[in-house]
């Protein structure tokens, strides 16, 4: 009889965005992915003020600002500890960093640790770096102030999260097609990858049992945006050199130090070294004082003849021949995915079937035939995350239903009388048909060796 949610997050760097949704009441309810309440706020700012209890105190206001808001008739004390309590949630949130025993540490955000914080902070949790770690069994367990209504909670990588997010596409609106005919040629069995470039380059990839297909697909984590950046052509070598003065690589550099927002800025860098008479010094003004968005700045100026075009098509060609990589690695018969922020701001140089991107991504020498069994589409939404959170959510509900016997869980129907019968003629019948071909050989096998007597 407890009101059922599910909360979705999509933590990042920079921000968290949080959507409660009503828990879906079975399989087939679609309804629940309207969110009924959310939110999003600077992680910055809590954690110069609360340090360590930063994510608690968001998740507080959070709910403290739906209980406040039109959009529920339900109180505070429905939330609270105690006998009174009839609300449970479980949550998801997909987190910008590597999980380990269901905790994100944030490498790139650090707080000023107070002589009285220890590791009991709910959470986030303190350790000797001072480093953020969002640990979903210390939410789970938390007895906090409103907190204490998560009754599960999970956490996942954030490109984990755009994988359970392409589950949940409308390939027909908010897709791209980049081989003809992609939706006709999805395997609802086959495995599923993600490759999206943004500020980085995250992948992944899903699979499913063809043994149990009701469970549906998993989505695994890949450290895939950190093999070697391969470079196809003697420009593209120089800037591999290039790359590894800049980074201080003796043999190597990612592939994500060119198919990114920041890897866009690095070519941008390394063409106005090598080619100084052709920069165009207001664009280059511009790039400089960009800070974080140096890439797009490239890509706005990538006008015909430019330093920042050239930029974006070597981008692009890495970026497809990255994704060709990926397609002959899993032969993701259920689907490519391209997706990120660059996808949709550089589709003319993704989408042509001559475009740098496409020409790239075919180019696979005599397994190239390969890819033409891989549907391929850019994704054109930039949400997949947080509906990534909230795929995994409800699924992780199901599971919490199930724990509680809150509902029944599914077993085969029983086999009736007739079907019985059925099956079984049908079984005698087939021995009978083996037992005649056996003997048809036989009676072959004899006359044959007969003939050669005579």
């Amino acid at each position: 009889k407890k009101h059922l949610f599910v909360l979705a997050g999509d933590i990042g760097g920079t921000n968290s965005r949080l959507a409660l949704h009503n828990a879906p009441s079975n399989d087939d309810d679609n309804s629940y992915k309207t969110p009924i309440f959310t939110k999003q706020y600077g992680n910055e700012q809590y954690v110069l003020n609360h340090g360590a209890e930063a994510f608690n105190i968001i998740l507080t206001k959070f709910f403290s600002e739906f209980l406040d808001s039109d959009k529920t008739t339900l109180t505070e004390t429905q939330f609270a500890p105690g006998p009174q309590n009839d609300v449970a949630i479980v949550a998801c949130f997909a987190c910008a960093g590597p999980i380990l025993h269901n905790a994100c540490t944030f490498t790139n955000i650090e707080f000023k640790k107070k002589e009285e914080e220890d590791s009991s902070s709910v959470g986030y949790s303190v350790n000797e770096s001072n480093k953020f770690v969002i640990d979903g069994n210390a939410i789970a367990t938390s007895t906090c102030h409103l907190v204490n209504a998560v009754v599960h909670c999970r956490v996942v990588n954030d490109f984990v999260g755009q994988g359970y997010g392409a589950l949940d596409l409308d390939v027909a609106k908010e897709t791209v097609q980049l081989v003809p005919n992609s939706d006709k040629r999805i395997d609802d069995l086959g495995p599923k990858v993600c490759v999206g470039a943004g500020t980085g380059l995250g992948e992944c990839f899903l699979t499913r049992s063809s043994r149990s297909p009701s469970v549906g697909y998993e989505c695994f984590p890949s450290e895939g945006g950190h093999v070697e950046y391969a470079p196809r052509s003697e420009l593209e070598t120089e800037l591999l050199h290039y790359l590894k003065e800049k980074f201080v690589q003796q043999h190597r550099v990612s592939v994500e130090r060119v198919v990114s927002g920041k890897g866009l800025a690095n070519i941008y860098e390394f063409l106005a070294k090598k080619f100084p008479d052709r920069v165009d010094k207001k664009v280059h003004d511009e790039f400089l004082k960009a800070g974080d968005m140096q890439g797009k700045v490239v890509n706005v100026n990538a006008t015909e003849g430019s330093l920042c075009l050239q930029a974006v098509e070597i981008c692009a060609s890495a970026y497809g021949s990255e994704c060709g990589s990926a397609a002959l690695k899993f032969i993701p018969t259920g689907g490519l995915f391209v997706t990120g922020g660059l996808t949709p701001k550089m589709l003319k140089h993704i989408q042509p079937a001559d475009s740098p991107f496409m020409k790239a991504y075919r180019d696979k020498g005599r397994v190239s035939p390969i890819l033409d069994t891989v549907p391929l589409f850019a994704v054109m939404s930039e949400d997949l995350g947080l509906r990534g959170a909230r795929v995994c959510a409800a699924g992780e509900m199901k599971v919490w239903k199930e724990k509680q016997g809150l509902v029944e869980v599914r077993t085969a129907p029983p086999v009736s009388s007739t079907e019985k019968q059925v099956k079984e003629e049908s079984m005698w019948m087939k021995s009978l048909v083996t037992i005649l071909h056996v003997a048809a050989a036989v009676g072959v096998l004899g006359a044959i060796q007969l003939h050669r007597k005579r």
